[in-house]
């Protein structure tokens, strides 16, 4: 036998040692795995945009500047309007303001008038300048041809005004065609029935004095009279003319205001008449304080809106097309 060189006996000699027998049985002891999962596998690489050579880069399409953080919209035109359209009422407020007060200082000129006995006939159309005009009329009251607006309501207390057409006789020219209609005043609803009301209904001959006034206006909210079923909701001097066979002409009787004779006329139904006034609203001084106030703050509003900076005005760059 052919005797080993001694560097082959060292290394022989080696593998015998404790240390080589451990290493043998922990590699027997490992979990065996197959062979597939021994072998180094390569990895393959995961597919992106950026692997295909067609691939467009967002950087690489053409970009568009615009500014952002615009600094005002449409909104402001609404803004500005605001401001300029409160001052032109305003203005427009003072102008009826002046009509109003000149129109009721008119009116009270003519009620310290002494009183004008009322003519025989009487042009409608001239009423307009006699509107106001303290007046007396002598004659007879028709109480077949009441007629009673309403509801109205007196001191809290539902009720009517009442009608009736004065038949002017008795005097030198006079006769049935000079009939006026005469607001005699106003009486609770529990005495609406004339049974109810005897004291209220005088059949001699009366002078009436009074105002004069213009035929009014019926507002969008007033319904239509019915003078078949004798439903009247406002003066309607022309209807009720036409009704009655009297001039258009509306007397609206006065009487001066007493607080114990007014209860003693409500209890016997006796009508209350009006106090010699005037009663136009006049309110237009608050409506040109609203208006230019209105005008005012707007007018800062807008001021504080213009002045205020703007959002950051940079430029940023907007992809034409969406990313991929």
């Amino acid at each position: 036998m052919r005797s080993l060189h001694p560097l082959h006996r060292q290394l022989a000699a080696s593998f015998r040692s404790p240390n080589i027998a451990c290493l043998r049985r922990w590699r027997l002891a490992a979990p065996q795995y197959p062979p597939i999962l021994r072998s180094a596998q390569p990895r393959r690489l995961l597919q992106t945009p950026a692997n295909d050579p067609n691939f467009t880069s967002l950087v690489d399409e053409p970009t568009k500047l615009i500014r952002s953080g615009r600094r005002h919209g449409y909104g402001i035109i609404i803004l500005a309007l605001i401001p300029v359209t409160a001052f032109l009422l305003g203005t427009w407020q003072v102008q009826r303001l002046d009509w109003k007060t000149k129109l009721i200082a008119r009116f009270e000129d003519r009620l310290i008038r002494p009183p004008l006995p009322l003519p025989p006939r009487i042009d409608p159309s001239s009423i307009h300048d006699f509107d106001y005009r303290r007046v007396y009329a002598t004659g007879k009251l028709r109480h077949d041809q009441e007629m009673l607006i309403g509801p109205r309501m007196h001191d809290g207390v539902d009720g009517y005004l009442v009608v009736t057409p004065l038949e002017r006789v008795g005097e030198e020219g006079m006769g049935k065609e000079s009939t006026v209609l005469v607001n005699r005043g106003w009486i609770p609803k529990k005495l609406k029935d004339q049974g109810r009301r005897p004291e209220g209904l005088p059949t001699e001959v009366v002078t009436v004095e009074g105002l004069l006034r213009e035929p009014w206006k019926k507002n969008f909210f007033t319904p239509d009279n019915v003078p078949e079923k004798g439903e009247f909701y406002f003066p309607d001097v022309r209807q009720m003319a036409e009704l009655t066979g009297s001039q258009p002409v509306w007397i609206e009787e006065t009487t001066v205001p007493d607080l114990i004779w007014a209860y003693d006329c409500e209890a016997k139904g006796i009508p209350i008449g009006r106090a010699p006034e005037v009663n136009l609203r006049n309110n237009h001084s608050q409506y040109i304080f609203t208006w230019y106030a209105l005008s005012a703050a707007t007018t800062v509003m807008l001021w504080m809106v213009l002045k205020k900076p703007s959002k950051e005005m940079s430029r940023r760059a907007r992809q034409s097309k969406e990313w991929q």
